[in-house]
């Protein structure tokens, strides 16, 4: 399900590591009050253990929340363990992340703006 989740308008991760052992109440609690953002969006919100090999995304669905728990049998996600705070990833990082890559790679095309045609 979180392989291929396409539901949500935005996907935020909680950078560093994140109380695995929260529930819904207390992940919901720590969008609004740590990283002032509302969780009763179209948002899908993705915490990451210490150990790295387990996440909770956390998503309203409108008339209530969805708790998804993945643990993986073997590997690690490469989850940013820098800062504390909630960062804003693209469908393509998501997918990066999801496969367990890093959500910055640095050999990826990044996209070019500003151009005009002479």
């Amino acid at each position: 399900m979180l392989s291929d989740f396409t539901g949500a308008e935005k996907v935020y991760i909680a950078c560093g590591y994140t109380d695995i052992r929260k529930g819904i109440d207390g992940l919901a609690a720590m969008v609004q009050q740590e990283f002032e953002l509302d969780p009763f969006t179209n948002t899908l919100f993705l915490f990451c253990g210490r150990r790295r090999d387990r996440i909770k995304g956390l998503y309203w669905e409108g008339d209530g929340f969805i708790l998804v728990y993945k643990r993986l049998e073997r590997g690690v996600y490469q989850w940013p363990r820098n800062e504390r705070e909630a960062r804003e990833i693209t469908p393509q990082q998501y997918r990066w992340l999801m496969e367990g890559l890093k959500v910055e790679q640095p050999k990826a095309h990044r996209p070019v703006t500003g151009l005009t045609a002479i």
